[in-house]
């Protein structure tokens, strides 16, 4: 399930500058990858409407968090480092996902 919403995320995003090249609003496409299972899939953030894929999210300066109801994931996305986490809660008492979001700089 996850795996397939990751690449319906991968093929329906535009590339467009990424977050730490300057860009004050807009939609912003950055690549994100699993470093356990080497998925790589893209996220879309829209600094406008404060949302990534559509997820309403908090948005500062540090970082970027929000929450996916279809994977029931709570996602915080460090800025400065490109550092990714979701923390999945289950009836086993959850777990965590530690991810790699590249963060270049446009050009």
């Amino acid at each position: 399930m996850f795996r397939n919403r990751v690449l319906a995320v991968a093929i329906a995003s535009l590339i467009v500058p990424t977050i730490n090249g300057g860009v004050q609003g807009g939609e912003t496409a950055i690549t994100c990858t699993n470093p356990m299972s080497g998925t790589v899939w893209q996220i879309a953030i829209d600094l406008d409407k404060a949302t990534v894929d559509s997820n309403r999210a908090k948005i500062t300066e540090a970082g970027i968090s929000w929450f996916d109801p279809k994977d029931g994931g709570n996602y915080t996305l460090d800025r400065k480092s490109g550092d990714l986490t979701a923390s999945v809660a289950s009836s086993t008492g959850g777990y965590f996902r530690h991810l790699r979001c590249s963060l270049e700089k446009s050009r």
